[in-house]
């Protein structure tokens, strides 16, 4: 079991301009769960010309306070039977010990980028550093210029949630996952728009 996000989007801006924004995107008072990225690491291919560079980004525990609270994950969902009953359904199994990996402050996520400026796109793959062990994030998204305008450009991004060692929590925080997402995307889009508009009027 797992969460998949897809998403497609047309900015009605150049290339190069949407690629100068998303790199600063984060931080943003617009988001804020997202506290700081840093470029670890940036290089270009002589050969072909393409930029490399991988950042890291520190972003706010958003896991429920109730869920990173819970000593017990049957104390803490036992007021909702219907969510109980789902777990039970989808053979989610209960491990306690399991829960207190998730009280950990923030959260660290990679991204590696590949900008090819002469062809015009520009390939980012993100993934978690933190709960390993317990879950899996992966994302893969693209920047290109579009087929039906040269000064616009397509977006795609794929992402893919998946919890495995949180016991009878797994469920739970994938159903969590699939909301968070969702509005992630949304905003994600939001802040994009806003800072296009700002440096293209």
């Amino acid at each position: 079991m797992g969460v998949t996000v897809e998403v497609h989007r047309v900015y009605r801006y150049p290339f190069e301009q949407v690629v100068a924004s998303y790199l600063r995107k984060y931080p943003s008072p617009m988001e804020k769960h997202v506290m700081a990225v840093e470029t670890v690491e940036e290089k270009t291919d002589l050969s072909t010309g393409i930029i490399y560079r991988r950042r890291i980004a520190t972003c706010w525990n958003v896991i429920p306070e109730i869920l990173r609270k819970a000593n017990n994950p049957f104390k803490t969902l036992r007021s909702d039977s219907t969510l109980l009953f789902f777990c039970f359904k989808k053979s989610c199994n209960s491990s306690v010990s399991q829960v207190s990996v998730l009280k950990v402050p923030d959260i660290h996520l990679e991204e590696e980028s590949w900008l090819n400026m002469q062809k015009r796109y520009m390939v980012m793959k993100t993934h978690c550093l933190t709960w390993t062990q317990y879950a899996s994030l992966s994302e893969e998204s693209v920047f290109r210029e579009s087929l039906e305008n040269p000064d616009w450009t397509d977006f795609t991004q794929k992402g893919r949630i998946s919890v495995t060692g949180a016991g009878l929590l797994n469920c739970v925080l994938e159903a969590f996952a699939r909301s968070f997402l969702k509005q992630g995307v949304k905003k994600g889009i939001k802040i994009m728009e806003t800072l296009l508009q700002e440096q293209c009027g």
